[in-house]
């Protein structure tokens, strides 16, 4: 992901909008974006775009990597309108999770999913991750704390 990403990333925000709620909120403005894109050190966070015939299809994040005895990281990811459903971020979670293992040197990486969020749920199982536990009130999300599963895949 790159400020070059901003228009395109904005503009397919703004458009999914009814696609996120209640589960994201991704930046939908250009001075949201810069903020959004400023967290991504390409150290300990990371971020990605997966792209379909040149549109942003939706983006993946790698975050909080943490090194030494633990190698992990967390997983955050959202598809865009007009492009769920189609396998596009099966394609884009894997590579990521590739990228994680292999290049980064992780052991585990982890995304905590809200409960209701069937769509959410069902790719992380289409990505080989095993459900770990539940995290009653977990993260805040839309000004509310949120219930979420905790669901993992361990480098093989």
């Amino acid at each position: 992901m790159t400020a070059a990403d901003a228009a395109a990333f904005v503009a397919a925000a703004q458009a999914s909008r009814r696609l996120h709620q209640p589960w994201v909120q991704p930046p939908r403005d250009v001075e949201s974006f810069a903020r959004y894109l400023a967290r991504f050190d390409s150290v300990a966070n990371h971020g990605f775009v997966v792209e379909a015939d040149g549109d942003l299809a939706g983006a993946v994040h790698l975050t909080n990597i943490v090194m030494g005895a633990f190698r992990s990281g967390y997983l955050s990811y959202y598809a865009f309108a007009n492009f769920e459903g189609c396998g596009l971020m099966t394609q884009g979670l894997n590579v990521v999770v590739r990228h994680a293992f292999k290049d980064l040197g992780l052991h585990r990486v982890e995304a905590n999913i809200q409960p209701a969020n069937a769509a959410s749920i069902a790719l992380v199982q289409r990505c080989s991750f095993q459900l770990e536990g539940y995290s009653p009130r977990y993260l805040k999300i839309g000004g509310r704390w949120r219930d979420h599963e905790r669901w993992a895949r361990i480098k093989a």
